[in-house]
Order: C-alpha cells, then structure tokens, then sequence
C-alpha cells in the first residue's frame, strides 16, 4: 500500500475508523504500597460489568471503552471512565499512576484475581502464569489501543487498488503491513510515551539490576532508561518468539507451534508490542483463520502519570497518524527485521538517553535522534497529502526528539532524583484522585450527561 494509493482517500475517511481504550492500573494506599482488599463492590461482577474488571490481580483494575469512531469520542469515555473509578475507590486508596508496580508485599501475598465458577478458567489461567513468570511482573500495568479503519474505506481502497486479492484477504494485509512496521518502528512510541524510569525495591531484582541509581529511600531508578515496562526486564516471553506475519495462515501455524513446543499455554500468552485481534478472540486462532483480522491492539503505551486517565489525547492522535503512516511506509527486506526491532526495542527501553546508544536499521548503527527525526518528516509530508492539520502534534514529538528533557521519562526521573520513586508517584496519583473529583463538579451539560450514561452502566445502583 503505498501513498499514492491512499491520497484518493478524503481527510475524513482516512481519519474514519474504530477506536478503543484499554488501561489497567495497581490500586494503592497513600503510603505507596498495594491495597489487598477486594475489587470494588461498587463495580459489581468483574465478569459482567463491561467496562471495569480487574486483569491480574484482585487489586488491579481494568478499565475498557467501547469502540467509537473518532478518537475525541473513545478518548472523552475513557477519561470519564478514570473518573468514575478515580472516585469510587474508598478513600484511603488510589489508582497508581506508573506501568511499574508500587510497594510490592511478598509474593504469596499478591492476591490473584478470584471469580466465581462460570471464570474458573480465567482464575486458573491467572495461576498459570503466576507459576511460569513470578506474581510481581504480573503487576506491571499499561495502556491498550484498539484501533481499525472502518471498512467502507478499506473497501474502496481495495477497488481504488486495483489488487486480485479478496476483500478478506486484503484488509488482513493492510492490518499485516501496520503490523510488521510497528514492530520495525515501536521503538519510537517507547521513546516519545515511555514514562516507566524506576522501581520500588520490593519489585524484582532482574529489573532493579539494570537500573543504575537509588533514591534517597532506597529505591531505584535509571539515568538511561525511558520504559522499563518494554525492556527486556519487563513482562515478556520467556523465550522471544517471532512468528510470520506475512500472512494470517503463516501466523497461526506459528503461534499453534509455539503453544504445540510448549512456549505457550495458549496463544494470548503471546506478548508483543502489537496484536491480531479476530472478531471472537476466546477462539483466537480459529476465529482469525476463519474470519480474518478485525483490528489491532497496540500494548507499547506506558501510563502517563502527568494526566488523571494516564494518557494525554494528543499522543493518542499521534499514534493514530503513527499507524497511518505504517501503511504507507514502505518496508525494508532485510531479512533478520524481527530479532533487530527487538533490539531497538529493548535498547530504547533501557539506554534512550544514554548518548553512546546506537540502533540498529538494517544491519547498521544509527542515532535514535537521527532516524526519529527523518521519521517524523516523513510525516509532515503525509500529513500534507492527506490535509490533516496536526502539524502541532508532530512539532511536539519532534521537540521530544531534540530534547530528551521534554519527554515524560525525564520529567518523572527529575521528580524522582528530588523526592524519590514512592514518593513522588503517590503525589501523584493523589493529585490525579482529586482532578477527577474536581472534572466531576465542574464538567459541562455535555459531558455530564456523558458522566452519567457511563456511571449507569459501570456502578451497581443499591451501593
């Protein structure tokens, strides 16, 4: 799929598509350390209420939009969402606003999400890998973007294609393409969204050993790293794994082959920076053999601590453009493509500011700051052919480029050298407790109608 191609595509349909939220977040007390009480009763059955739920843990809530159209609608029931549980938490407890854990108990004393017969399966899953990865990585917490182009576009982009392939086969390809260059290129989100610098001592010592200070309480953090959540210490595939994406049959043989070698469980045990998602995901691999590729989740996101829903809007249409623009970028052949983009993706994770860092682009060594920079003006040039006016967003990334000091890393690493880790995240999260409160009492008719439908929906009403 090239440029050329999509330029006969309108502004309005290229920005047309499916967008949805997803954000787990650890539950504290303003000491910092993990609250071990029960999911909320106030959000009723984890099973059944459809936007809040816990992932892991007991203590780890999950919040989940529905899919909207725009991204100013997804992203406006997303930060009602934060709101409405920001707010409904008791309150000594706090949502913690880091991708890394909090003040972890022992081991023993994580308490694994608990459901009742009809998620049994879902329980013993949950105790599966706390057995197979440690409990204390499973509380590493982040951001899910659900995204899709809506189909009518896809469908006259197939007839402006001119390709032999079926509708199917070709929108799985379009899905493929995206996929392929966000892994060659996720490297990029790391650095412009990473926000995951430090640890607590209680977390695991396989991550702490890769950070190269300590706080004043004892607590760790690195001068080089921007995303220990997508560093190699963070929660992944005990054995890196790349399966084809050159087709969804070559994917799925892949992946049954990896659950059949015993690398996997099951096949949402994969974890990777971007995933296929079918339109029945609990028969994943059948469902997109069968009915192809329905959309993409992006899992890179870190949680913003700097905003009330752990996520600024303007990153989130960025990434939209990000994934627009790996459509049309063209791919390079070299063959080893999937072992480099997890170097680069592990490297910008762990030594994005350290300026002797070098990734790799086809075999060879170039800057981050370099081959951002070439990225994003390839950008501005899309951008132009399309109409979009998002110039701001992309001089904002470029900023970030330019000077590591305006990326969200090192503005949390500042707070932490001054205050410590513990202390300055639940600063924060108490901070973002009370924004929600005052988004409540002061939101307009609009949005308080908003409020309201969510709240109907996600609260059990005799609480």
């Amino acid at each position: 799929m090239d440029l050329l191609c999509l330029s006969n595509l309108t502004k309005e349909e290229i920005l047309t598509g499916s967008f949805g939220l997803e954000w787990e977040s650890l539950r504290v007390h303003k000491n910092g350390q993990l609250a071990l009480t029960k999911h909320p009763e106030i959000f009723g059955d984890k099973l059944k209420n459809p936007m809040i739920t816990t992932d892991f843990s007991e203590s780890q809530v999950e919040m989940i939009t529905p899919t909207y159209e725009t991204i100013d609608e997804a992203f406006d029931v997303f930060a009602i969402l934060a709101d409405i549980v920001n707010t409904s938490l008791r309150d000594d407890e706090y949502l913690w606003f880091q991708s890394l854990p909090c003040i972890l108990p022992l081991e023993d004393k994580i308490p694994i999400a608990k459901y009742s017969d009809e998620g049994i399966e879902s329980q013993k899953y949950r105790e599966a890998l706390a057995r197979k990865y440690g409990l204390k990585k499973q509380m590493i917490s982040g951001i899910h973007f659900n995204f899709s182009f809506s189909d009518d576009v896809l469908k006259k982009l197939h007839r402006i294609s001119g390709s032999d392939l079926s509708f199917r086969m070709f929108k799985d390809e379009v899905y493929l393409k995206i996929s392929r260059n966000y892994l060659r290129y996720c490297w990029m989100i790391i650095y412009l969204t990473g926000c995951s610098v430090a640890a607590h001592s209680s977390f695991t010592s396989q991550c702490l050993d890769m950070m190269d200070s300590r706080d004043a309480y004892g607590d760790y953090y690195s001068t080089k790293g921007v995303s220990f959540r997508n560093a190699s210490c963070g929660y992944k595939n005990l054995k890196k794994l790349y399966p084809s994406y050159r087709s969804v049959s070559e994917f799925t043989r892949d992946i049954q082959s990896f659950i059949d070698s015993g690398d996997l469980s099951e096949a949402k045990e994969h974890y990777t920076q971007v995933r296929l998602k079918p339109k029945n995901p609990s028969d994943y691999l059948n469902s997109l053999n069968e009915g192809g590729i329905e959309y993409i989740e992006v899992r890179t996101l870190d949680i913003n601590p700097f905003y009330k829903c752990g996520l600024i809007k303007r990153d989130m249409k960025f990434l939209q453009l990000f994934l627009i623009y790996m459509l049309v970028k063209k791919e390079s052949d070299y063959p080893d493509w999937q072992k480099e983009a997890m170097i680069n993706e592990e490297l910008t994770a762990e030594r994005a500011y350290d300026e002797d860092m070098r990734l790799l682009r086809d075999g060879k060594e170039v800057t981050l700051q370099s081959w951002a920079a070439e990225i994003i003006n390839e950008m501005y040039g899309m951008c132009d052919v399309f109409y979009i006016d998002e110039y701001r967003t992309l001089k904002i990334m470029h900023d970030r480029v330019l000077n590591p000091e305006l990326t969200y890393g090192k503005r949390l690493l500042n707070l932490i050298e001054e205050r410590g880790y513990i202390n300055t995240n639940t600063i924060l999260s108490m901070a973002n407790k009370k924004s929600s409160k005052d988004s409540i009492r002061t939101c307009d008719d609009n949005m308080r109608e908003l409020y309201e439908k969510c709240a109907s929906i996600v609260l059990k009403s005799d609480i």
